[in-house]
């Protein structure tokens, strides 16, 4: 799920789940481009993501089955999978559907499939690499399309979600998901005499991304109505997750944060980095975030779902 994603910052190109890496995560993230390394951490981090935010997913995707009523989806379209987690939350929910998994990243499809192996799902998901911005993959028409934190990546909106229309049967329901910011994790006063660290964090993330994702936060129930759709339903996901929490909450955190301390240099003070510094310590040293006891998980997910209106 995206689940949010935290795509790199204001010098780092993320990757699009769907699209690869240089569109940050133009998936949505896409999970593509980029080094092995930059692949494995984003991995992670999207990993993490889907565990800590658990509840949230469930709760998404128990709307989800109302919204789809008498008429379970039987074929599933996951478009900018990255991971799986919007892919295995879907098929938790919905027995004996099967999911297509697409991504513009082959390394995110290949540990998406062996997750899918490991969860003995492997019969009941297909991958698929392609780039939207690209081409229209041809594929059969599907009941349901997700997208998560994947349709700011696009570069050309409006000519996706009308290919998007046209992979849809007539009735099939797409559900977009966006976030309007990257989660927060720290308390105000951090102890290293730097407060509200995380909110300039956030503020040169912000400036970086109006700059190079002018689709971030956009609403795309008016976006959905120009393709074709029917528009028939908007939610918005608020997570407040409060101590005590797990300790992936603490790794979560970590990947993060981490992502976004790459495109921090030059543009936040030699103080608030090496607050951030000392805040990424994997040795779990004195103020690390794998140690803390004080972090929140605090994230909104929008959601809208929209139909594919019947032919007459």
């Amino acid at each position: 799920m995206a689940h949010d994603h935290q795509h790199g910052g204001p010098a780092h190109r993320d990757h699009q789940h769907g699209r690869h890496e240089h569109h940050q995560h133009q998936h949505q993230h896409q999970h593509g481009g980029g080094d092995a390394a930059d692949v494995a951490a984003m991995a992670e981090m999207l990993d993490l993501d889907a565990e800590v935010l658990h509840s949230y997913l469930s709760d998404l995707t128990a709307w989800i089955r109302e919204l789809t009523g008498e008429r379970p989806p039987r074929r599933i379209l996951d478009l900018g999978s990255g991971t799986g987690a919007g892919s295995f939350a879907l098929l938790e929910r919905f027995d004996g559907a099967e999911v297509i998994a697409l991504d513009a990243s082959e390394p995110m499809l290949r540990h998406l499939e062996a997750a899918a192996r490991e969860r003995g799902l492997a019969d009941r998901i297909r991958t698929v690499q392609a780039d939207l911005d690209a081409s229209r993959p041809e594929l059969e028409p599907v009941d349901l399309v997700w997208a998560s934190a994947s349709l700011h990546h696009m570069a050309d909106p409006d000519r996706v979600l009308a290919d998007v229309l046209t992979m849809l049967r007539p009735g099939g329901l797409m559900i977009a998901v966006e976030l309007d910011a990257f989660p927060r994790f720290l308390p105000d006063d951090l102890g290293f005499g730097r407060p509200g660290l995380e909110e300039r964090c956030h503020a040169a993330m912000a400036e970086w991304r109006a700059a190079q994702m002018p689709h971030f936060g956009a609403d795309w129930g008016p976006l959905l109505a120009k393709a074709g759709f029917s528009v028939e339903a908007e939610r918005v996901f608020t997570i407040d997750l409060t101590p005590p929490l797990p300790d992936s909450a603490g790794r979560y955190a970590q990947a993060s944060l981490r992502r976004m301390r790459t495109g921090l240099d030059g543009v936040l003070d030699s103080d608030d980095l090496a607050a951030l510094d000392r805040l990424l310590d994997d040795d779990g040293g004195p103020g690390s975030v794998l140690r803390r006891d004080d972090l929140h998980v605090r994230a909104r997910r929008m959601a809208w779902a929209a139909r594919r209106p019947q032919t007459t």
